[in-house]
């Protein structure tokens, strides 16, 4: 669980000009969520452990960030009505996405 603390401690640590540049559109968020990505593969993190720190980041975003853009938007009406077990799909979907990119 470690790495959720970690995933937690840097999200708060983003400072709001930071999360508007990262949000800003959906290109730039597709962009940073793959560096983020690229950095858990450096370390050694399974697909699995980088689905669950995806869905970790949507549900923080859920909770605590309008959307910026129609994107966003979509992807926080989806995350509004799924369960838990269609949260982790999403985020395995987007996670296959941004690698994908």
């Amino acid at each position: 669980m470690s790495e959720m603390n970690n995933i937690n401690k840097k999200l708060d640590e983003l400072s709001p000009e930071k999360k508007d540049q990262i949000l800003e559109s959906f290109s730039t968020f597709k962009s940073y969520l793959n560096d983020q990505l690229a950095k858990g593969e450096r370390l050694g993190l399974s697909d699995d452990m980088l689905a669950k720190g995806a869905k970790f980041v949507a549900d923080h975003l859920a909770k605590n960030e309008e959307p910026r853009n129609s994107e966003e938007k979509v992807l926080q009406e989806l995350w509004k009505v799924a369960d838990e077990s269609e949260k982790k799909a999403l985020a395995s979907v987007l996670v296959k996405m941004v690698q994908a990119d």
